[in-house]
């Protein structure tokens, strides 16, 4: 619980501002440092930055349940499942674990550097480091695995991404309707900004997000796909 004396966060304050220019400086380091590692090197950053994931998400899951509710303590939202695929390719650098990471992370989680969906205290309050460090890891792993490991998604991965999206959106809003609960946003806007806002009133707006989302992946998988092939013809 925070203290009631706790100074709130206010998105796009300096708290924010610094938060995006940690953003900034771990990305362009990751990037650098992947390019010019060993694949041993490699391997070993990767495993440390999943442990660090994994780490800090059980810290939030520890304290989602302090206390717990049902509105907020089911791992639910795409931000759980994908802290968790992330800290698995950041470990791992299997393919499917790397595409679904590309994917949610720069798009989905991506959206927490725009429009930040928090509500509670500001730094250096344990629920602000961990909302952002979750947040930045995992588009830092996406990152580090395409621009510094060289990993690339492929038009199956694409696929694959969403039909594990919408399979988890099914779910997600289904458990909603029975519970009553709010995972995902997917049955009502959260009640601070967001591009949601621009899509219309429930049920287009996941619809017309879905879509959205779609296309954005389609157009981050069509340049890879060029590259391959080009270099196929060689």
């Amino acid at each position: 619980m925070s203290s009631p004396t706790a100074r709130e966060f206010v998105a796009y304050g300096p708290s924010y501002w610094a938060a995006i220019a940690v953003f900034a400086a771990g990305a362009v380091l990751l990037v650098w440092l992947g390019r010019r590692q060993t694949d041993a090197a490699a391997r070993r950053l990767g495993r440390a930055l999943g442990v660090v994931t994994v780490l800090i998400y059980l810290g939030a899951a520890v304290n989602a349940l302090n206390p717990p509710g049902l509105a907020w303590s089911v791992p639910l939202h795409l931000t759980d499942l994908a802290t968790v695929t992330a800290a698995y390719a950041m470990w791992s650098q299997r393919q499917w674990a790397f595409a679904l990471t590309y994917y949610w992370g720069l798009v989905l989680s991506a959206q927490a550097l725009i429009s930040p969906v928090l509500t509670g205290p500001d730094f250096p309050h344990y629920q602000f480091l961990g909302f952002w460090a979750i947040h930045l890891l995992v588009v830092w792993g996406a990152i580090y695995l395409t621009w510094g490991r060289g990993m690339r998604p492929s038009w199956r991965d694409y696929r694959i991404t969403l039909t594990v999206t919408a399979v988890w959106a099914g779910v997600t809003v289904a458990f909603n309707s029975i519970a009553g609960t709010n995972y995902g946003f997917l049955n009502r806007k959260p009640d601070t900004a967001s591009l949601l806002d621009l899509m219309g009133p429930w049920p287009v707006y996941p619809l017309v997000g879905f879509a959205l989302v779609a296309t954005v992946w389609a157009a981050m998988t069509w340049p890879w796909s060029l590259v391959r092939h080009a270099g196929a013809r060689r």
